[in-house]
């Protein structure tokens, strides 16, 4: 018998299977589960892993039962981001959005089972799983434009067609907590459950997904997010270069420092 690719170790995430539905969890508690560079490629890899298997009905995402992640692991990515020249940072920087892309691209459903904070590139993750499933407690957040950086990983268009233009702006300009009643108002969840409820309800929607003909799921999958997404590409194609510029500007090294002294940023526009 040939070894399943899924059946091996990973790093940073866990992944395990019941019958058609694969559970892939965040593994690194000790940090929050900030994602690392070798937890973008895991994710990463494993979503190639996963994109058409006929097997595989759906497909869980989680983090650790307090939280789901804290977003990109700040110190790595701008470790990562100072590469020798500017053509090698832009080809670095598109590890968020190739991973975004690549859980987009399952072919199986997918579900983002999400307790407490769920902040940044990891809420950028959750977007790009089909359905997102919160916890009472639970939160989103995106905080990128108001540390003096775009909201990138091609994320923005994503936001929009789940919540519209306008709570899109308001969510990704603000960048404050969203609770996860108003996720649920806005459309950014499609169900809250009690605190450590979140992977039970994802495993109870993933065995109506399982027990569904699979052709005309997936059928539907393609289809809705063909029509939802025909624009984004055009959108959002250059938001690794915007944050290429902004992440070289003084209102983003002002804005890091105010946010690690606890203070109120003093942006010039520079």
């Amino acid at each position: 018998m040939t070894a399943d690719p899924l059946d091996r170790t990973f790093e940073h995430i866990r992944v395990r299977r019941d019958g058609a539905v694969a559970e892939v969890s965040l593994a690194r508690p000790e940090a929050r589960n900030a994602l690392q560079a070798v937890t973008l490629h895991e994710l990463t890899e494993v979503a190639h892993l996963l994109r058409r298997r006929s097997d595989i009905a759906a497909v869980i995402l989680s983090g650790a039962p307090a939280f789901f992640s804290a977003g990109a692991d700040v110190a790595d990515f701008e470790n990562r981001i100072r590469a020798p020249t500017l053509l090698e940072t832009r080809d670095v920087i598109m590890a968020g959005p190739d991973m975004c892309e690549a859980w987009e691209q399952i072919e199986a459903v997918t579900i983002a089972a999400i307790e407490g904070y769920c902040v940044g590139g990891a809420c950028a993750l959750a977007l790009a799983c089909d359905f997102r499933i919160l916890g009472a407690s639970g939160f989103l957040r995106l905080p990128e434009v108001a540390l003096g950086v775009n909201m990138s990983w091609r994320t923005v268009p994503r936001v929009t067609a789940l919540a519209g233009p306008s709570r899109a702006k308001r969510f990704v300009i603000f960048g404050e907590r969203t609770d996860a009643a108003t996720c649920l108002d806005w459309g950014l969840a499609d169900e809250v459950v009690a605190d450590g409820g979140a992977v039970g309800a994802a495993r109870a929607w993933a065995a109506r997904v399982a027990a569904l003909p699979p052709l005309p799921v997936r059928m539907t999958k393609e289809q809705v997010n063909a029509t939802a997404h025909a624009l984004s590409h055009a959108a959002s194609y250059m938001d690794r270069d915007q944050y290429l510029v902004t992440s070289r500007s003084r209102d983003f090294a002002e804005g890091r420092e105010a946010f690690l002294q606890r203070r109120t940023p003093e942006f010039g526009g520079d």
